[in-house]
């Protein structure tokens, strides 16, 4: 059941959780307050009705006590004298019973007769008025010196301790005690609780209205923000969604332009030795003709003039330099075929092919490389790495070649370092000279697959070129 009341209470909204438990919260603090102030008033209202009865009752007592300063008794006179005061009705409407008690705390005068010369254990409140002290409180008549007051009927009476002074000064020279109905005061008491209940009930509702009335508004102003707020992270949402699919699309899109790159760089070294090298080749092995004819002519008849042919020697080994030169062209265009090599292959051979190409020594590293890899990193690793290695060699003349390739989660860290004379990387390049390395290109390779490139270099301390190649959202293509 419990259970249930809190699934409830739980799934309301946040003002009705709000409106319930501020209710019950203030029906506990109303009791409690209410409680409180109605027994203050309680108290009060008994203290000061003990007040005034005391004062009253003094005025006609005390003067017939006076010889107590003095004695330890009364005498015979002032003995009867107190008796007619005391019997007076004015004194006896309320005031049910009356006792003197003397220091030695045995009742000097009673309005029961048996009581009179006897001596009762003093009470806390007797004792607090022997100390000069007004004391009243309501009693339930249990105390043995009471009995004649249960006789009477009395359930509970209002006890009175009044102490007695010698006039002119401080000094008690004994205690006057009365019992008053309580009916009167109780009907007092109840009122003056009513009307705090009453004033102590409508200011915690007035609060309470004003608090729900301002939460209420709050609230509303929250739930008013909320729902802004969700529309704002819904857009936001959709942005950062349609976002991840524009870059996507650009990541596929590079993926394919290299990929596409590369085909085209192989159809043009295809089409450089079908096409300008054949023709180069076939110059040559007509230019080699002319100069053996001519060769045979010469030995024939040496009169002829064959100056002409002087510069055949030239134009052979010119066109055999082009021939040279457009062949390394052509093989620098074609990559090896990547689609059935794993990555570590890749690296082997693009580092191999380096030596081989310019008698330097590289020290290769690779750790943790996956078995499959998309095309479009195996190409960007290969160039990346071709690309370094040749600015090693030309720009550090090989020195301190490193090659170092590991996997980390779900990125390829690539790591090209020499130890050559290295340059300033803050230094901007000048008009008129070749970038350094050319950094732009690598950068624009990596970058463009949503990886990184940075470089580390200084003067005469070498130079280290970082990249890294993301595995996840790369390009789709055929390959990938």
């Amino acid at each position: 059941m419990l259970v249930r009341i809190l699934n409830v209470f739980t799934n309301l909204s946040l003002i009705k959780r709000f409106t319930i438990a501020s209710f019950i919260v203030m029906i506990l603090g109303m009791f409690g307050l209410g409680k409180w102030v109605a027994e203050q008033i309680k108290i009060g209202v008994i203290k000061e009705s003990a007040t005034t009865t005391a004062l009253y009752m003094d005025s006609f007592v005390t003067p017939h006590l006076q010889e107590l300063g003095s004695a330890s008794s009364l005498t015979a006179g002032h003995f009867e004298d107190l008796r007619s005061v005391l019997s007076e009705e004015t004194l006896g409407k309320q005031t049910v019973a009356i006792k003197i008690w003397s220091s030695d705390h045995y009742i000097l005068y009673s309005d029961n007769p048996a009581l009179i010369g006897r001596e009762f254990p003093p009470t806390e409140d007797l004792l607090k008025a022997w100390q000069g002290e007004v004391i009243a409180e309501v009693s339930n008549l249990t105390e043995e010196e009471n009995v004649e007051e249960r006789l009477g009927y009395h359930k509970r009476l209002v006890e009175i301790y009044s102490p007695v002074r010698l006039n002119g000064t401080n000094q008690i020279i004994a205690v006057t005690e009365f019992y008053q109905k309580i009916d009167i005061l109780e009907a007092e008491i109840a009122a003056a609780q009513m009307r705090s209940w009453l004033m102590v009930g409508s200011t915690m509702m007035v609060i309470y209205l004003l608090l729900i009335g301002f939460v209420r508004y709050a609230s509303n102003t929250i739930e008013k923000q909320e729902d802004e707020l969700k529309d704002q992270v819904k857009r936001l949402t959709e942005l950062l969604a349609h976002n991840d699919e524009l870059n996507q699309r650009v990541r596929r899109s590079a993926a394919n332009a290299t990929e596409f790159n590369e085909r085209f760089l192989r159809r043009t070294s295809a089409e450089l030795y079908s096409g300008p090298i054949q023709e180069i080749v076939l110059a040559l092995t007509r230019l080699e003709r002319v100069k053996s004819q001519n060769e045979t002519c010469r030995l024939i008849n040496p009169n002829v003039d064959l100056l002409c042919t002087d510069h055949l020697p030239t134009a052979k080994a010119s066109l055999r330099t082009a021939m040279d030169e457009t062949r390394a062209i052509a093989a620098g265009l074609v990559l090896p075929q990547l689609e059935c090599l794993t990555l570590p292959e890749i690296l082997v051979s693009v580092v191999r092919a380096h030596e081989q190409n310019t008698g330097t020594k590289v020290m290769l590293s690779m750790s943790d490389l996956p078995e499959q890899t998309p095309l479009e990193i195996k190409i960007t690793a290969y160039r990346l790495i071709q690309e370094a290695l040749n600015n090693a060699h030309n720009y550090a003349g090989g020195e301190g070649q490193q090659v170092r390739v590991r996997c980390q989660t779900n990125d390829i860290l690539i790591e090209v370092s020499d130890q050559g004379p290295g340059f300033d990387v803050n230094h901007p390049v000048t008009s008129g000279e070749r970038e350094h390395l050319g950094l732009a290109g690598m950068r624009e390779r990596v970058e463009s697959l949503g990886g990184s490139f940075t470089i580390e270099s200084k003067i005469n301390q070498g130079t280290k070129l970082s990249a890294v190649l993301t595995l996840q959202n790369t390009g789709e293509n055929k390959n990938g």
